[in-house]
């Protein structure tokens, strides 16, 4: 098992804290090998092993009977006098009412509550009900590229070809352990996209027309990184011959986000220093669900440069919005706590580098600014700008 360190540093500042631990990403994003570790380190530290309850909750392991109270009580009936118990539940959202489960054994027992999902209906309005104030969400995503070398240590490739790789096959944790060909790698891709799209959409929305909700899905797949709104996708779709309400695109958006197949990046307004509710950006939870889809093609790397500086940028606890400063855009404004990064990507340098720079200069702050290339032979600085390699930005310890 190949340990995903910032995971467990999260895990280990949260531990025996009386919230209950939110683990929630796609599926086949490592959640339950995490959960794995997590139990691991407990044995390690001391805490004994009949003191960590581990249950997982997939629907081929329980039938749809299964009640929140039947839930409660198999957990219970493992416990026994007031000693801590660890309580590790791996993809809950199967149990309908889980959360008062999961609430009453806060409330009544003396527990350290771990779970795990990959519909957010984990983040739903009973959660807001039961457990106020009483959770931690921890967003779980695929590899990055520093974990995608760790699981490759035994592979004699350079970083250089690794990180080609990364582009091409994406970090599903699954994928990234063994040593498949591209289209091997892409149908298992393709398995895990349409699992979520059956479990978690359209069985769960009873989707009746597949195909028009797939044209959707296909068009936000061939726009990533670029500004379009529902209404956009409608008008669209009439210009094919095809009618979808704007409200039906908002659902299918919505789900999309839900079962975090998209993701969602708003504006920002520099100027006005506020969120802009138009033209959001969506990315993809891996890029390889694009090209199980759509197809590789190097072409196409350009366009999801960004969606992997998008993910790393996340996964160091920003938050990340596209920057509107006046008639410009600025790729990325990452905000966490009081500091702030700008950051543009391009794939090629020097022709792309004066539009970059200039947009970062209008900037009037002291803030750091980057732009991230693949350009191999670019590196350095203008006028405060820093230029650096996609591998340098991804593999940075800060910025």
């Amino acid at each position: 098992m190949i340990i995903r360190p910032r995971y467990m540093e999260i895990l280990r500042t949260y531990r025996d804290v009386p919230l209950v631990k939110i683990l929630a990403g796609i599926r086949r994003c490592g959640k339950s090998t995490i959960l794995d570790m997590l139990k691991d380190d407990l044995l390690k530290s001391g805490i004994a092993a009949d003191h960590i309850i581990s249950m997982r909750y997939t629907s081929e392991d329980f039938d749809d009977g299964m009640t929140d109270k039947d839930m409660y009580n198999s957990i219970k009936e493992q416990m026994s006098g007031d000693t801590k118990y660890y309580l590790l539940l791996d993809e809950v959202q199967e149990i309908e009412g889980w959360e008062k489960a999961v609430n009453s054994l806060l409330e009544n027992v003396n527990t350290d509550i771990y779970v795990t999902g990959s519909n957010s209906k984990l983040m739903s309005g009973e959660i807001s009900t039961y457990l106020t104030g009483r959770y931690i969400s921890i967003p779980v995503y695929t590899l990055s590229f520093a974990e995608y070398l760790d699981f490759k240590k035994s592979d004699l490739r350079s970083q250089k070809e690794l990180l080609n790789e990364y582009l091409r096959m994406g970090g599903f944790p699954i994928v990234a352990l063994g040593s498949f060909d591209e289209r091997s790698s892409y149908q298992i891709v393709e398995g895990i996209y349409n699992s979520v799209i059956t479990n978690d959409i359209t069985r769960r929305h009873n989707i009746t027309n597949f195909d028009l909700f797939n044209r959707v899905v296909k068009y936000i797949i061939e726009n990533v990184g670029k500004t379009f709104s529902a209404n956009a996708i409608a008008k669209f779709l009439k210009s094919e011959g095809r009618s979808l309400s704007v409200e039906a695109v908002y659902n299918y958006l919505n789900w999309l986000e839900k079962a975090f197949i998209i993701y969602r990046c708003q504006r920002y307004d520099l100027q006005g220093k506020s969120v802009l509710k138009t033209q959001e950006k969506f990315y993809l939870a891996d890029a390889s669900l694009k090209y199980c889809i759509m197809g590789f093609n190097p072409k196409s790397i350009a366009a999801m440069l960004e969606n992997i500086v998008y993910f790393e940028l996340r996964r160091r606890g920003y938050e990340v919005y596209i920057g509107k400063n006046e008639t410009k855009e600025i790729d990325f404004v990452a905000v966490q706590r009081d500091e702030r990064i700008y950051v543009q990507v391009c794939r090629r340098l020097p022709e792309e580098s004066d539009r970059e720079v200039a947009n970062l200069l209008e900037i009037k702050d002291h803030y750091p600014k980057y732009v991230v290339t693949l350009d191999e032979l670019a590196a350095g600085n203008i006028n405060g700008v820093r230029i650096v390699h996609l591998s340098d930005f991804l593999l940075s310890d800060r910025y």
